[in-house]
């Protein structure tokens, strides 16, 4: 408490501070240019190369749901939201410490996990993992398949 008994304030930013990150760009949920099929064998291949992958949920950075191949009884909607909430926290971290754009985040629970990794600069793919899933290894093949699938989408915003 303060001295007259409020509580304490954040002081002003400090000179020199850098503007916020830039706003979201248009969604691409719902898009009916993107290349579907595509994006789906990207994610059944996920689940191919990770054993414990309980599926994959591409998603636009505004938490609109794009595509999706869940086993796990899971709302893929949920699941996209979620992954954008993952994805504002680790662009402020990124942005407040001044380490650069997100990337990837992880969150381990009891019985799983929840990868998240950045698609470019349009969307997410967030792998619900089982407890037993080798993560070192998910995180050697989630971001080849996050570049491939931004290489896709990227061709309907530049259209």
């Amino acid at each position: 408490m303060g001295d007259n008994g409020t509580l304490p304030r954040r002081v002003a930013r400090r000179p020199g501070h850098q503007p916020a990150p830039q706003p979201y760009p248009p969604s691409l949920a719902g898009d009916p240019s993107l290349p579907y099929p595509a994006i789906a064998g990207e994610l059944a291949e996920l689940r191919v190369q990770v054993p414990g992958v309980g599926g994959c949920v591409l998603g636009g950075v505004d938490g609109l749901l794009i595509a999706h191949n869940l086993t796990t009884g899971d709302d893929a909607d949920d699941l996209a939201a979620l992954a954008a909430s993952s994805y504002g926290l680790g662009r402020q971290i990124g942005h407040r410490l001044g380490q650069g754009s997100f990337r990837q985040s992880t969150v381990r629970n009891d019985s799983g996990y929840l990868s998240v990794y950045a698609v470019g600069t349009l969307a997410l793919l967030a792998v619900v993992g089982a407890d037993a899933i080798n993560v070192a290894r998910l995180h050697l093949h989630a971001p080849p398949v996050a570049e491939r699938l931004a290489s896709m989408l990227t061709p309907a915003r530049s259209a």
